[in-house]
């Protein structure tokens, strides 16, 4: 198990990755095939985060193939520069395995580095894995998006959930 900061060699196989998780579950934003991200777009990204400071993508590799990532995105103005929005995603043949555990401790140490103090995310509530995980890592639930969003034509609420470093 590697857990490392994103390179810009890491272009292609990342671009696959999301395409995968889009495919495999109804837990991302994205429905299969709505990804319009090109591999030059891709790559574009990865090189602004790399430059940017502020923004950073962890992804956790097994025998050289990336099989999980999290992204973090701090705040733009003065009053939000101290939080940083989270997603994750972990391909299903790995989950269970402490992949999220790992970006988690990761995460935390870029933060601390960083001068974050919060840090949200997002969580569908029946998401049962993804709501112990965060648990797990210290996040709370701090509130509910009422019909957040429509997946498979129904409304899921989702929690807002949030850890003070």
């Amino acid at each position: 198990m590697l857990i490392r900061n994103i390179q810009q060699e890491d272009a292609e196989q990342f671009l696959q990755l999301r395409q995968q998780l889009d495919q495999e579950t109804t837990y991302m934003l994205l429905e299969p095939g709505e990804r319009e991200t090109t591999l030059p777009q891709q790559r574009e990204q990865i090189a602004q985060i790399l430059t940017r400071g502020r923004q950073m993508i962890f992804v956790a590799e097994e025998a050289g193939k990336l099989i999980g990532y999290l992204e973090a995105s701090g705040g733009n103005f003065k009053r939000n520069t101290h939080t940083a929005y989270i997603v994750i995603g972990i391909l299903q043949a790995y989950t269970g395995q402490g992949f999220g555990t790992r970006l988690f401790e990761v995460l935390e140490s870029w933060s601390r580095l960083n001068n974050f103090h919060r840090l949200e995310l997002t969580v569908m509530v029946h998401n049962q894995a993804a709501l112990t995980l965060y648990k797990k890592c210290g996040f709370e639930i701090e509130g509910i998006r009422k019909h957040a969003l429509r997946v498979k034509n129904a409304y899921v609420d989702e929690y807002y959930m949030a850890r003070l470093l």
